[in-house]
């Protein structure tokens, strides 16, 4: 190693005042090596923490340190026999004289062995978290990890930390300080001290860094060698012969003793140990958004005229605002890749965003494919969440859309319905009829339409590529999950063995209204099929004619053009529903 290591200079610069993550109770080693050989290199970090109100920080400041809330010291409640009991958070100054809190409790699993730190329950509910494997995450900030442990291979807890971000906002809320104590050391056990890396070293102590050092170099002979003594006794009054042995008062005619002593040695090489000892406080700043709800300084601002005139978010946080903001439709695509959020529908232009915060922001679509949001809805929204629809703020275009106005001013939502949500009732509908007529599934296995709409929407079309992409998420939900072996026996079809889905299913139609017209009903599905083939090479001239033969557009918007692709396959899956299972007079033609 070398000198720089072993001083730890690097280390004792950085305080953890000023990290990302803190520390709240940690005893992590690594070594390699026997700790009595030579090539022998271990490193050790230990911290303990207790949060204090202000009015002991002077106490902790004089009279507390490593000894007192490090690593060792005791987390646990205690009874006493005065009827007082003192709970796992206390931290006691002396007996009955609780003047901090433990954010992190040891249990001791006495019978099953091990022993686990708990992260304080308080703490947890407050900043609202949950578990996930080894990690503490809050949900309503797209599954932040918060807390995370480190518990080694046979089990034992090594270290907790917390994101000094939600740690500040916790402390905060309970006006406290977090005290830090901390201990590094670093050993290499190396031949002869001459010609190594620590050859200039000498031991030495000094305060550093608000800390203090400690150099050690000294023989392995004289940390592990020296003289030894034994010393046994025994009582010699038993009878083991007894069934039920009594023993009497010790006297010196009832026990024996012996007594052994010797010297142990030769150990060959030279230890240097580096030691650093420290104590630091966490202190908040006075802000709680998360735990007490303290306003942000920093929400972002929103264009709420045609000229760019921006207003702040604090400004809109009004149910009586009166005023829409216009986004970019990226905007929901960008918020569906979080984890938790969703997408909902209420007529063919309305739908909600359903987010983590528990919110379901109220959305329409304009004539010029703008999201238009009542601001309120934006205004209350979480912090993190207003900065990501704010990143799609335009000015306002094509005027707020017509059907969310009738559903927030009129009180008479459309009676529309979304291309998604017909997509996925007409395959429902198909399904039952299937299993109504011929008691067979025409799936092969079950989805779940909401989950599955959140890929399948007209969101998803950006550009041709990314319409490709939804094309083969379509054909994934219907004609890859047509039942082939069910579809077989009900085909009369002469070359059914040698048919795929999408066939087969066309050929069992055919049989109801003829092949011509079977195959306009399937025509909008075949392109979809197609266009699915072509995600890979979306520029060629098979990719446009697959376009064309799904009904699609090319000179809408990609927004509509999704829409569209959703819509005629949706219509195609209906119409074969129709056909096969309602009677027709041939006006459908």
């Amino acid at each position: 190693m070398s000198e720089e290591w072993i001083l730890q200079t690097k280390e004792t610069r950085r305080a953890f005042s000023n990290a990302a993550w803190v520390p709240l109770r940690a005893s992590v080693e690594s070594k390699k090596r026997d700790v009595k050989d030579v090539g022998h290199v271990s490193e050790y970090f230990g911290c303990g923490s207790v949060a204090f109100p202000p009015e002991h920080r002077q106490l902790v400041e004089e009279r507390l340190g490593w000894s007192d809330i490090g690593i060792g010291h005791t987390v646990a409640p205690y009874a006493y026999e005065d009827g007082y009991y003192a709970s796992i958070d206390q931290y006691q100054y002396n007996d009955k004289e609780p003047i901090g809190i433990n954010l992190i409790y040891e249990h001791p699993q006495l019978v099953v062995g091990g022993r686990k730190w708990i992260l304080s329950p308080d703490l947890v509910v407050a900043l609202r978290l949950i578990k996930e494997g080894d990690n503490w995450v809050r949900p309503e900030e797209n599954f932040v990890v918060v807390a995370r442990e480190t518990v080694s291979e046979d089990g034992e807890y090594c270290q907790i930390e917390i994101k000094r971000e939600f740690l500040l906002d916790y402390l905060a809320a309970r006006n406290l300080s977090l005290r830090l104590a901390y201990y590094r050391q670093r050993v290499e056990n190396i031949p002869v001290l001459e010609d190594s890396a620590y050859s200039n070293l000498r031991p030495h102590n000094e305060e550093r860094d608000n800390g203090k050092f400690t150099l050690i170099i000294r023989k392995l002979d004289d940390v592990f060698g020296g003289s030894w003594a034994m010393f046994r006794a025994w009582r010699t009054d038993v009878d083991e012969d007894e069934d039920a042995p009594v023993m009497g008062p010790e006297n010196n005619s009832n026990t024996d003793h012996e007594s052994s002593k010797g010297h142990r040695g030769g150990y060959e090489g030279v230890r240097v140990e580096g030691e650093f000892w420290r104590e630091e406080w966490i202190d908040h700043q006075s802000k709680s958004q998360r735990v007490r709800g303290d306003a942000d300084p920093n929400l972002p601002q929103f264009i709420v005229e045609t000229d760019g005139t921006r207003m702040r978010s604090a400004e809109l946080d009004n149910e009586d605002v009166g005023r829409w903001l216009w986004f970019r439709s990226s905007v929901v695509t960008e918020l569906l890749n979080n984890r938790g959020f969703k997408l909902a529908w209420y007529t063919a232009e309305t739908g909600a965003i359903q987010s983590t915060s528990g919110y379901k922001t109220h959305f329409g679509i304009n004539s010029s494919d703008l999201i238009t949001v009542y601001a309120y809805d934006i205004a209350r929204l979480a912090s993190w969440e207003q900065h990501v629809w704010a990143a799609h703020n335009v000015a306002p275009e094509g005027k707020v859309s017509s059907e969310l106005l009738e559903a927030q001013m009129k009180a008479q939502p459309a009676s529309t319905h979304a291309v998604e949500e017909m997509f996925f009732g007409s395959m429902r509908l198909l399904e039952d009829s299937f299993r109504d007529k011929y008691n067979i599934s025409l799936f092969s296995h079950d989805i779940d339409d909401f989950e599955a709409g959140q890929q399948i929407s007209r969101f998803a079309s950006k550009d041709r590529a990314s319409l490709l992409r939804l094309a083969k998420d379509i054909i994934r939900v219907f004609s890859d999950r047509l039942n082939i072996t069910e579809l077989r026996k009900l085909s009369t079809h002469e070359e059914k063995a040698k048919l795929g889905s999408n066939k087969l299913l066309q050929s069992i139609l055919a049989e109801k209204i003829g092949d011509a017209k079977a195959k306009r009903v399937f025509a909008e599905i075949a392109g979809a099929y197609d266009m699915r083939v072509g995600d890979a090479h979306p520029t060629g001239s098979k990719v446009t004619d697959a376009i064309k033969l799904a009904g699609i557009d090319e000179e809408n918007s990609p927004l509509r053009q999704g829409e569209q692709l959703i819509h005629n396959v949706g219509r195609s899956v209906w119409y074969i529903g129709k056909f096969l299972f309602a009677e027709t007079d041939g006006s459908d033609e």
